[in-house]
């Protein structure tokens, strides 16, 4: 599914493997240590490549880390891009612990680490929903909003920002958001079905 904006830009969803979909910059969900872990982090690292890893051994030593809500670049390694951006989202904590714009500040700094390279097309997990614990329709409603917003600024310089979602209940949490953030959800393309696009 997808969305279209006057200025060219396209937002899209599908179901899939992040590690194998073609991008300029692709979004690990990290954790603030940047020393690897389970889910879609593993996954990056696995598919990488150790120079991931020994970017962000350096990252480490010069910073200690990476604060939530923020995030760090190092090469995509054997990755299907140019980029990794590593993104600390939040822990949920029940909501009342600035989850949300956490979470929002984690799109928006990977958005514009994006324009500050010349990214023209960045993938995104769904943050934070995995082991985080952050509930997936909650996290959908921050992430679409924000990505949106920022394709839809007449200056924006990403041109298609894809969340490559690892399964069907994924899909279709971030696929109702799209319906009430949107007002009336996603096209779908002519010929693409729901598990790729």
């Amino acid at each position: 599914m997808e969305r279209r904006f006057p200025n060219g830009s396209v937002l899209r969803l599908m179901i899939g493997d992040i590690t194998k979909v073609p991008a300029d910059a692709i979004v690990n969900a990290a954790n603030s240590a940047l020393r690897g872990g389970g889910g879609v982090d593993g996954a990056i690292h696995r598919a990488g490549g150790p120079e991931i890893m020994k970017e962000l051994d350096v990252i480490r030593e010069r910073t200690g880390g990476c604060p939530t809500g923020s995030a760090v670049a190092t090469t995509a390694g054997r990755l299907p891009a140019r980029y990794v951006f590593h993104a600390v989202g939040p822990i949920w904590r029940g909501g009342t612990h600035n989850e949300a714009e956490l979470l929002a500040s984690c799109y928006r700094t990977c958005l514009q680490m994006a324009e500050e390279r010349g990214v023209q097309v960045i993938t995104f997990p769904s943050i934070s929903t995995g082991a985080y614990g952050y509930p997936v329709r909650e996290a959908a409603a921050v992430a679409l909003r924000i990505v949106r917003d920022w394709l839809a600024r007449p200056e924006n310089k990403v041109r298609e920002a894809v969340f490559v979602l690892f399964d069907e209940a994924t899909y279709r949490a971030y696929a109702e958001a799209a319906e009430k953030e949107f007002g009336g959800g996603l096209d779908r393309p002519a010929g693409v079905g729901s598990r790729t696009g």
